[in-house]
């Protein structure tokens, strides 16, 4: 890991991240958040646009008949897999995208050794021949794969999504230098442990002290090379898809005091993307937008 001689810190985003018409804020926050940061800026930020994912790191994780399903459409019973809707060019440029902000968010902080970001989510539910859960392309698990090739001995994945990461595990079973530790509140894609990936179903009560446990579980951190940080705002009590009571706005900053700081402390970058968090009648979009920019601001720490 380089030493970190870098003032600001990298978001990536592009507006090919976004796919209007499907009525799910995994495919259209991230413009939101975006706008945000230029109306209301984070000091230390800098926006940076990605390529698309190439199809040759896709295919490191997921089978090549379903990468073609995604690329072409066909068959439908695969493109449409995701539970977000039919298959387009649209949706597919804009999970192509999306990914292609996690390997190069990835790729920098391992790199440059600090922290980044990529406004990217719709993620860890994916499996190796299908999508779920509102997810299509497992950027968590392709990213991490990246990282191996690119020389990280050791990569963590954090999944703080309000659902299990089931798909994320699926994934990286078996994968020497690739592990996961996971606190859900809701027992969608819930898993049993593996050697690489661990969750804890958690609650209000005893959210921030299970995502401590979870984080001083980690056996020599000192010897991470990357984090790959799943960063979901879906645990808050207000929103409809995930949400636990008592996990409140107050208590998510706290969670993200607490993974950048534990990060810190191990002198370990991370990799960041946004994961769930959606909007409806007791969360607005405002609203959700700040939640995911406290992240962003824990990131500059």
């Amino acid at each position: 890991m380089k030493e970190n001689t870098l003032k600001n810190i990298n978001i990536y985003y592009s507006p090919d991240y976004l796919c209007n018409g499907y009525g799910v804020d995994t495919r259209e926050k991230a413009g939101d958040i975006a706008a945000s940061l230029q109306e209301r800026p984070i000091e230390g930020i800098d926006l940076v646009a990605p390529q698309p994912a190439e199809v040759d790191l896709v295919t490191r994780v997921h089978t090549p008949r379903y990468v073609k399903a995604l690329l072409t459409g066909r068959p439908d019973s695969l493109a449409d897999a995701n539970g977000i809707g039919e298959w387009s060019t649209d949706l597919r440029r804009s999970v192509f995208s999306m990914v292609g902000g996690c390997v190069e968010s990835a790729r920098y902080s391992l790199i440059h050794g600090v922290n980044s970001g990529s406004l990217s989510s719709g993620l860890h539910h994916a499996r190796a021949s299908h999508g779920s859960g509102f997810c299509t392309i497992n950027g968590l698990a392709v990213a991490a794969c990246d990282a191996l090739v690119q020389g990280a001995l050791r990569v963590l994945i954090v999944d703080l999504d309000a659902h299990g990461g089931g798909g994320t595990a699926s994934l990286v079973e078996g994968m020497k230098g690739i592990e996961q530790i996971d606190v859900s509140v809701n027992h969608f894609d819930n898993y049993e442990d593996t050697e690489n990936a661990r969750i804890i179903r958690s609650s209000g009560e005893f959210y921030l002290a299970d995502i401590e446990k979870m984080l001083q579980s980690v056996v020599d951190p000192g010897s991470i090379d990357l984090v790959i940080y799943n960063a979901g705002m879906d645990p808050h009590e207000d929103c409809s898809t995930g949400g636990a009571a008592g996990i409140t706005t107050s208590v998510l900053a706290q969670r993200e005091e607490m993974v950048f700081g534990w990060a810190k402390e191990h002198e370990i970058p991370v990799s960041f993307v946004l994961a769930g968090g959606y909007s409806g009648r007791k969360l607005t979009r405002r609203q959700l937008v700040d939640l995911h920019r406290l992240t962003i601001q824990a990131a500059t720490f």
